[in-house]
């Protein structure tokens, strides 16, 4: 007897990053693929967290998650964006993927349509459609990736109930301007959507630029669902602690979606998210500086190499242009023959779109430490030789 399993996991496929991860293990390659830093996190963060361990509680906390967490990331909002929050309008979750989950089960009834940028997160089409929502894209051009106004009105239909929307963008390292969160604004408010604002790297900006949450915008605050995160804000990402933030009405609704998912996150973890967003406004220039640097000095090498690479304003990824950079092969097939010749993972960015993907656009990850990049730098170098 074969038993039935859901269609929608029986027929998806294994996510781009565990396979490029799994063939950079396979052939001993640096992994410039996987988008997670080896270097950034405080160690007074850590000291917290072992001390909240040991001397704190370690039973379920409330479902919403601690109450010092959530005064801590409303106070956190309200002094770096002057977004006047309260603990009531915030949900603790294990990790953003999860808050995205619980804001996409919350706001998504079957045969509703969702719109989304891509390239876009692996997540987001695959939690839409559990939701019986159908995700309907726009995509963005590069290299500049700006939201064309005129595609998003027109990719709206009496079925749309939400727009998703990811700022700074992975995998583009693009940071939206007041133009294109206005383009997205006033559709929604003319329409009457809600949007899901992914913003987990809002502290990832590069080069002096300053970040706008979508909520902040006239009219927006009533119908954004913000997701946040400690790991990106910390370098922690296996901490998996993360939040969404709304008005009251939708907060109460997303808090239901995730109590019966994974209920709380552990309590030591968000004693210490709370110690550092409370006190630790002044490690977040220097994290900043630190990627910037790690981003110029791979962008830097990999130019020296030969290949044409896009700019990148924020979170810690950047993107190459094959095509122009010379080399005849699509993504796929470049980043497979890369990993397993020249000894190098990256991410092809068609894995981040379903219609008409770009297929001359690969992802790396710059959040490494410098003998990394360098390492990855050479491998790409040859990469090129072998491949162009």
């Amino acid at each position: 007897m074969r038993a039935v399993m859901n269609p929608l996991y029986e027929q998806m496929k294994t996510s781009v990053f565990e396979r490029m991860s799994a063939l950079a293990l396979e052939h001993g390659a640096v992994n410039l693929g996987q988008g997670f830093p080896d270097f950034g996190w405080p160690d007074e963060i850590l000291d917290a967290a072992t001390r909240a361990l040991k001397d704190g509680s370690n039973q379920y906390p409330p479902s919403r998650g601690l109450i010092p967490l959530r005064k801590a990331i409303a106070d956190h909002y309200n002094r770096h964006f002057d977004q006047q929050l309260a603990p009531d309008q915030l949900c603790v979750t294990s990790g953003a993927t999860e808050a995205l989950g619980a804001g996409i089960l919350a706001t998504v009834r079957p045969r509703d349509e969702v719109i989304i940028f891509t390239p876009a997160y692996d997540s987001y089409a695959p939690m839409i459609r559990r939701a019986g929502g159908t995700p309907v894209e726009v995509a963005l051009q590069p290299p500049e990736w700006h939201i064309d106004h005129e595609a998003l009105q027109q990719a709206v239909t009496r079925k749309t109930c939400a727009i998703l929307f990811n700022n700074p963008h992975n995998p583009s390292g693009r940071l939206f301007d007041a133009s294109d969160l206005e383009a997205l604004a006033s559709v929604a408010r003319e329409h009457d959507l809600i949007v899901i604002s992914d913003e987990v790297w809002e502290h990832v900006v590069l080069d002096g630029r300053t970040f706008t949450p979508l909520a902040t915008l006239p009219g927006m605050a009533e119908r954004t669902i913000k997701i946040g995160s400690a790991g990106k804000i910390f370098s922690l990402t296996g901490w998996k602690v993360g939040w969404m933030a709304a008005s009251p009405e939708l907060a109460n609704v997303v808090a239901r979606a995730h109590q019966f998912l994974t209920f709380s996150t552990a309590p030591n973890l968000q004693a210490a998210v709370a110690f550092g967003l409370s006190e630790g406004d002044a490690w977040v220039q220097p994290m900043r500086e630190r990627f910037q640097r790690s981003r110029d000095r791979m962008t830097e090498g990999l130019r020296q190499a030969g290949y044409s690479v896009l700019d990148a304003a924020s979170t810690y990824f950047l993107c190459v242009d094959l095509k122009a950079s010379g080399i005849p092969l699509e993504d796929e097939a470049f980043a497979i023959a890369a990993v397993e010749r020249a000894g190098i993972a990256v991410v092809p960015l068609s894995a981040f779109a379903e219609t008409n993907p770009p297929k001359h656009l690969v992802r790396l990850c710059f959040g490494k430490k410098d003998e990394t990049i360098d390492a990855g730098v050479a491998a790409m170098a040859k990469a090129k030789e072998l491949l162009a």
